[in-house]
């Protein structure tokens, strides 16, 4: 008998996601610092409160949102993902169903037309919901959705709507499980780990702190088996993984995604792990 354990793309045993929110102008340096690296973040924006196309950031002012026309250039970026945050960022757990729907579906349709492409995904606004916000997600065509609830450590999503992180940039924890992250094995009998990093990037001017960032691409950047990813690839990617078809003794794989996906196999023995790639549309046999 063995273990099918989840390993990210390439092989690789490790990931890592990141979300920041709003749409203002320090998402720009972010941007910079991530291509430095190849690191992937998922921008969650609100389309009914984008910046006058004349507005100018006063000396003193920290959260500052970016206008229509530059919100449709910095977020086409290839390392970045647009999701929604709702349209005017309202305290959804507040709101009756219909009004919830509709805010979502139009931040999503706005987006959508701004960006020319399908939106699925969702952070909430102040980090509030109970299940008649996820309902209305659900009717809403979103398939997953962040939370703020930081949970400390690299666990797979099992709850996709209730998606939680790993922490906050300002979690006086980062560096430790940013180090454990980079430097430990992820154990024989041990899904992938995913590291979930979430915040505002005008909280790095409001706290003189892009430090935090620049310390935390440049240790991640060490890891030669991190698959760096957004939100929605991570979720189009478990959500191949899980839809894989096996047989009665476990040793045939089907892939009936159109996503290539890779396994580890821990045999319950002294054999090492093996990891396996399961082509899209194909059958393996473990033998």
């Amino acid at each position: 008998m063995f273990k099918m354990l989840v390993a990210f793309p390439g092989g690789k045993d490790k990931a890592l996601t990141m979300s920041y929110d709003d749409g203002v102008d320090t998402d720009m340096r972010l941007i910079e610092w991530m291509e430095k690296v190849g690191a992937k973040c998922t921008f969650n924006l609100n389309s009914g409160l984008f910046a006058a196309e004349t507005a100018v950031r006063a000396e003193d002012q920290v959260h500052f949102r970016l206008p229509k026309s530059r919100v449709a250039t910095l977020y086409r970026h290839p390392l970045c993902e647009v999701a929604t945050h709702g349209s005017i960022h309202p305290f959804y757990h507040k709101l009756p169903t219909s009004s919830i729907l509709c805010d979502i579906l139009d931040d999503r349709r706005a987006l959508e037309e701004l960006f020319g492409r399908i939106i699925r995904g969702h952070a909430y606004p102040y980090g509030a919901f109970n299940d008649t916000v996820i309902e209305a997600l659900q009717q809403a065509g979103i398939v997953y959705a962040r939370t703020t609830r930081a949970h400390r450590s690299f666990i797979l999503p099992q709850d996709w709507l209730r998606w939680d992180p790993t922490c906050h940039h300002n979690n006086p924890q980062l560096p430790e499980l940013t180090e454990r992250f980079v430097t430990q094995k992820v154990g024989r009998d041990e899904d992938g780990w995913l590291f979930y990093l979430w915040g505002h990037t005008y909280e790095f001017r409001k706290d003189n702190n892009w430090n935090i960032m620049k310390t935390f691409l440049e240790t991640v950047s060490q890891g030669k088996d991190i698959w760096f990813a957004t939100n929605i690839e991570v979720y189009e990617y478990l959500t191949a993984w899980r839809s894989l078809v096996t047989s009665a003794d476990g040793r045939i794989l089907y892939n009936p995604t159109a996503t290539d996906v890779w396994i580890k196999t821990c045999e319950r023995s002294s054999k090492p792990t093996e990891t396996i790639k399961i082509p899209a549309g194909e059958a393996v046999s473990l033998g």
